[in-house]
Formats: C-alpha cells, sequence, structure tokens
C-alpha cells in the first residue's frame, strides 16, 4: 500500500467530528517511518491536498472534512494544535466580545495569552489566529480560567481579560464601562 493510500484509509478510519484537525506530526504517525523523511512527508500532505483528501488550514495544521464537524471551531481547534506543548488561553477581544463587553465582534480572528512568542498565524480564508506572550505562569491564573472542551483550550475570565487587556495595552476604546463592571 502506498503512504497516500494509508494516510487516507487511517484518516477514513481515525477521523470523526470530533477529532479532523491535525497537526502534520500527528499525520506523520499515520504512515510508516521507514522510508519517509520530513521532506517526504511535505510532499505527501501536499499531493493530499491537491487530491483533495486534506485541506491545509495554516502550516502545519490540516483539516479533514468530515461531515457534522461545526467549522466555527476550526480556528480554535488549529491554534490548540500549533501550540499544544505550551499555556494557551482564549483572552482579549475573543473574551470580551462573546461576553458583550465589547460591540464588535472579532470576524475569522481569534486572541489567545501565551506563554510562546507574540505572533500572528494567517489561516487563509478561515482567518488569523493571534498569540499574545504573557509571562504569567499557570499558578497565577488559578481561579481565572475555565476549560472550554468544544473549542479544546482554556477560558480567561472577563476579569482576567480586561487585565489582560489592560497589561498588553490594547485599545479599551469599544469597553462598554456599564457591562464590564457586572462582571469585575
Amino acid at each position: 500500500m502506498t503512504p497516500m493510500k494509508m494516510l487516507i484509509s487511517t484518516l477514513r478510519a481515525l477521523a470523526d467530528r470530533e477529532r479532523c484537525v491535525f497537526s502534520a506530526s500527528d499525520l506523520a504517525g499515520a504512515v510508516p517511518l521507514s522510508g519517509v523523511g520530513s521532506d517526504q512527508m511535505a510532499v505527501l500532505l501536499s499531493r493530499a491536498v491537491t487530491a483533495g483528501e486534506l485541506k491545509r488550514v495554516c502550516r502545519g495544521i490540516y483539516y479533514y472534512p468530515v461531515s457534522g464537524y461545526r467549522q466555527e471551531n476550526l480556528l480554535f481547534h488549529a491554534a490548540s494544535r500549533l501550540r499544544a506543548g505550551e499555556l494557551n488561553y482564549l483572552s482579549l477581544e475573543t473574551v470580551l466580545s462573546e461576553e458583550g463587553v465589547i460591540s464588535q465582534v472579532p470576524m475569522n480572528w481569534i486572541t489567545l495569552m501565551g506563554s510562546g512568542r507574540s505572533h500572528v498565524v494567517d489561516c487563509g480564508d478561515y482567518g488569523r489566529i493571534e498569540f499574545v506572550h504573557t509571562a504569567q505562569r499557570a499558578e497565577d491564573l488559578q481561579g481565572e480560567l475555565a476549560y472550554d472542551a468544544e473549542r479544546r483550550l482554556w477560558r480567561a475570565s472577563v476579569r482576567q481579560a480586561m487585565r489582560d487587556l489592560r497589561v498588553t495595552r490594547r485599545s479599551k476604546d469599544l469597553i462598554n464601562k456599564e457591562v464590564a463592571n457586572e462582571f469585575v
């Protein structure tokens, strides 16, 4: 069986509407390691995208189209795979707009605070993921984060998102102070 057929048969067998966003290293496990190096894996993934079997979300992250998958969570799932080994949590404008503290809803743009470097990841038609560096440790955030199982990411409380907004010196012009006071 060719590496492409092995990859596709593994995806068909294992992917479901809960698990269909993969990193390149996840997918490398579906192909026997003998004879398939990182360059060959990149070519294999490129061919799978060209064949329509996979969709490239951003560099190193792929989406296997599965019926029933809620594509509005795609950026969140991609973010959780991009920096899986680091502390990351939804915060800033993403949390504040969802809670009604700011009136504008960022379209196809999510913001996360994280222990890694600040960076914006372009996901093409899917949107953008903004990682903003924080020096805070997990112990400092105790009681301010809750796990969002649907999005597979930690999520800041409104109080923590406001604190993050202040620390990162982002614009506070859109904040509805009446709503913000209810949470703080």
